[in-house]
């Protein structure tokens, strides 16, 4: 992931510091807190971010990439009811064929109202952001970009093996998203855009998606990605709401910023509804300091920011009727 077009980060330093007394106020003035059905453990989801990156760099064409996708799936089996691998066969930018899999956790396969929870699971094949010249043909170890968007949705359907929402939830790991290029908006979420032309079963359409890229980073700040915004405000502003009444008002700051080409845009642009929360940072690139480098590792990784995105998600799946 992926490339960033800004809108309003041009004043990022005052707006990091007008926009977090703005969620701090809306944070006191939330007197009713959201009732956790579940709780969201962020030791159990940092470990399955840190199993991911044991395997090493999960670029595709790779043994750590056919290791990983092994036991992703594993893990799928013991929470879903039904888990679909689906082949994905995809040419990249550069020409390369690849031979690709999505992974499709189905929880309460019966339910017609059905959310689904996303994230891509392969790495970048190349650090080409890292600060170092000599390092940036090396691969990405992506603890954040993206096995904490992962290892939270691990974590999310083990909770919701012990306790099943009221609703059908749909845990979509993506590949290939990541060998792209910024001068090819077509050339991110591979495996996406694959999925969105032979969805893993046929005729499927959720009511809308939820996104999660690079949620684990300390000091991560989600404000209201541009794609999501426009295409789905109304559910953009419940998840904000939900995670300002569960305390975590400080991480979802309540403001749209930047417009990012991510795997939520294939699902938008085939009429899907579907939301990005993604860490946006008043930086050079727009993300954390270890986006598309050598140091994006465990060392990024905090409990706490793991914490406030899969317990908002889980009070706000749990609050569908």
């Amino acid at each position: 992931m992926k490339m960033l077009n800004f809108i309003s980060i041009v004043a990022a330093a005052a707006m990091l510091v007008g926009c977090n007394g703005k969620n701090a106020a809306a944070d006191e003035q939330s007197s009713t807190k959201a009732v956790a059905v579940v709780n969201f453990n962020a030791d159990s989801a940092y470990n399955f971010v840190k199993a991911q990156c044991d395997f090493g760099p999960r670029v595709p064409a790779t043994p750590a990439h056919d290791q990983c996708g092994a036991y992703l799936e594993a893990q799928l089996k013991k929470y879903c009811d039904q888990v679909i691998a689906q082949p994905v066969v995809v040419t990249t930018y550069d020409k390369t064929t690849l031979h690709a899999t999505n992974y499709i956790g189905i929880i309460n396969p019966k339910a017609e109202t059905r959310v689904l929870l996303m994230a891509h699971w392969d790495c970048r094949p190349w650090a080409d952001n890292d600060p170092d010249p000599a390092k940036r043909t090396q691969p990405v170890m992506g603890a954040n970009d993206a096995a904490s968007g992962v290892g939270v949705l691990l974590e999310l359907a083990r909770c919701m093996k012990q306790k099943h929402p009221s609703i059908g939830v749909d845990i979509f790991l993506d590949d290939v998203e990541d060998w792209g290029t910024d001068s090819i908006e077509e050339s991110w979420a591979l495996g996406t855009r694959y999925w969105v032309s032979s969805p893993h079963m046929a005729g499927y359409k959720p009511m809308y998606g939820i996104l999660l890229d690079m949620v684990g980073a300390k000091g991560a700040t989600f404000y209201q990605e541009g794609f999501s915004s426009d295409a789905a405000p109304s559910l953009v502003e419940s998840v904000w709401a939900t995670a300002a009444d569960s305390g975590y008002g400080k991480y979802f700051i309540a403001e749209k910023q930047g417009y990012v080409t991510d795997d939520h845009k294939p699902l938008i642009d085939k009429g899907i509804p579907c939301i990005d929360i993604v860490d946006l940072r008043p930086s050079q690139s727009g993300f954390f300091d270890g986006w598309h480098t050598t140091h994006d590792t465990m060392d990024n990784i905090d409990r706490a920011t793991l914490k406030a995105v899969g317990q908002t998600v889980a009070n706000f799946i749990y609050s569908i009727q």
